[in-house]
């Protein structure tokens, strides 16, 4: 059986996790206050003993340096905290939840293939019909489909799987492609991260939203407020991300993935492997 080929990921997110920027400030900042705090001490405890005629052994001056690595990792530190994000990445915050989307998605795809393999006889009925032209072929038709009643004949089962499943692409789809919409758009981006500051939050808490019947893609908020962005164009971003039915048909008909299905292959091309 010809395998069919998985829809692959739209993007590649990077692994790095949530900026620790502000970790690394107060740490190398703690590491040097540690030495500062003993040396303020040590200078006390000198300035005291020299007028007590007490005296340390002569190195613990050298207690309270601050090393070279030490400053160099505070004064990156600080250099860093330039690329600090307080609120999150949006962006990535965006295209990470794309990417489930785009994971589920590929869930639905497999389970669709799976359907459209059981009902790809449907496929070689229709092949076997559209090509007997004379009654000596039609006869024949006849014959294969009397013997092969039963094989033939489709189960509710499986078009309720391939429903559903056609569905769950849909829908996974449209959310994957509304989030990398608004992700690539700057302004979207920002409006969004505005939200963020307004409400004293990160994208950590936040929640994603795609809804086809406002046609916009909302971040909510942990306290519960929230901003959404239009992606039909009719706000002031004159974002669109909208494809018409016969440009989408027209578009998937020249995919891998349709040219390695059964419709365009035929049924023996797919499951044979008779091309």
């Amino acid at each position: 059986m010809k395998k069919t080929l998985k829809i692959a990921s739209l993007l590649a997110i990077s692994s790095v996790a949530h900026s620790s920027e502000i970790d690394d400030l107060l740490n190398t900042a703690n590491q040097l206050v540690d030495q500062i705090d003993k040396g303020v001490a040590l200078v006390g405890a000198g300035m005291e003993y020299a007028n007590q005629g007490l005296i340390s052994d002569g190195t613990l001056s050298e207690s309270a340096h601050i090393s070279p690595e030490q400053m160099m990792a505070y004064n990156s530190a600080v250099a860093a905290m330039q690329n600090y994000q307080p609120y999150g990445d949006t962006q990535t915050f965006l295209e990470t939840q794309a990417q489930g989307e785009i994971d589920a998605m590929n869930e639905a795809v497999d389970t669709f293939s799976g359907a459209v393999v059981e009902l790809s006889t449907v496929i070689e009925v229709a092949d076997r019909v559209q090509q007997a032209e004379t009654p000596n072929e039609q006869a024949d038709v006849q014959s294969f489909v009397t013997s092969n009643e039963e094989i033939l004949k489709v189960d509710q089962s499986t078009v309720e799987t391939y429903n559903q499943s056609i569905d769950d692409i849909e829908t996974h789809a449209n959310n994957a492609g509304a989030y990398l919409g608004v992700a690539a758009n700057k302004d979207a981006v920002e409006f969004l991260e505005q939200g963020l500051a307004s409400s004293d939050t990160t994208t950590d808490s936040a929640t994603l939203t795609y809804d086809a019947n406002m046609q916009w893609v909302k971040m909510t908020y942990s306290t519960g407020s929230a901003n959404a962005v239009f992606v039909n164009g009719t706000d002031g971003l004159g974002l669109d991300l909208y494809v018409s039915a016969q440009d989408a048909l027209a578009y998937g008909q020249q995919t891998e993935y349709y040219l390695s299905g059964p419709t365009s292959d035929s049924y023996n091309c797919y499951i044979n492997e008779i091309c």
